[in-house]
């Protein structure tokens, strides 16, 4: 058994993370996919509803797009009805050339794959628009594994479901600690805590800045994931169990 002090004498061989806002740049498609779905619901754009709506869209970055709209439709109907008219706008703006890599982050993961580290993308959004996103980028097998929250049994984040769900189908760690997670939001971070993962780093490029990352659990505050493989090599090159790899700046 891994006891805490050995646990960097192995890599982090799992490394899982976020798609919009940390490996992609969408350019707020978010909120202009949510101003349409709202609208077909009968929420004027303008407002104090909608205001109201876009704030908790906001606040809630990082988490499953069925979950958010739940919580401000309430019923099931409407909920499942605003959240197809998300996914139907954001996919239209993804056709229409609207997303980029971030960059850096296919730099990035290719990096870390040559260095023998399995690398996992997740989404808060439903398959077919992480597969749109995907394709318009031409990633469909830039990483093994992609994960959006049906894949993990339906809850995104911030549980840490994706992150565990990873840490299972791959078998690339036999210790979740050994595991690095990135991500741009609140949710993105707490998901990565409550995994265990040992290396839980926010990233500059989304939706939050470095306190609220900070205040959620990052162990570290990147740029970008463009940072992230030399963040992975100089906690390894340190020999920090993972306790000491959360104090590290």
């Amino acid at each position: 058994m891994t006891s805490p002090t050995d646990i960097t004498r192995d890599p982090f061989r799992l490394v899982v993370l976020d798609m919009a806002g940390t490996t992609v740049a969408d350019g707020g498609l978010v909120e202009q996919a949510f101003s349409a779905a709202a609208q077909r619901l009968g929420v004027r754009p303008g407002s104090d509803e909608h205001a109201r709506q876009l704030t908790y869209v906001r606040a809630t970055m990082g988490e499953s797009k069925i979950s958010v709209f739940r919580h401000l439709f309430g019923d099931e109907d409407r909920a499942q009805r605003a959240n197809t008219a998300f996914e139907e706008a954001y996919g239209e703006l993804v056709d229409a050339g609207r997303i980029a890599p971030v960059p850096g982050a296919r730099e990035a993961v290719e990096r870390l794959a040559s260095e023998g580290r399995t690398v996992v993308l997740t989404t808060g959004f439903a398959r077919p628009t992480q597969d749109a996103i995907l394709a318009a980028l031409g990633w469909q097998d830039l990483v093994p594994l992609t994960l959006c929250p049906a894949d993990a049994g339906g809850r995104g984040r911030p549980f840490p479901d994706m992150v565990l769900a990873a840490f299972l189908r791959t078998g690339a760690v036999d210790d979740v600690r050994r595991t690095a997670v990135a991500g741009d939001t609140s949710y993105d971070m707490l998901s990565g805590v409550r995994s265990g993962a040992g290396i839980v780093a926010g990233v500059l490029t989304g939706a939050h800045d470095k306190d609220r990352l900070t205040r959620h659990g990052a162990t570290h505050v990147l740029g970008s994931v463009a940072e992230l493989p030399d963040l992975i090599a100089r906690a390894e090159a340190a020999g920090l169990p993972a306790a000491a790899a959360r104090a590290e700046a």
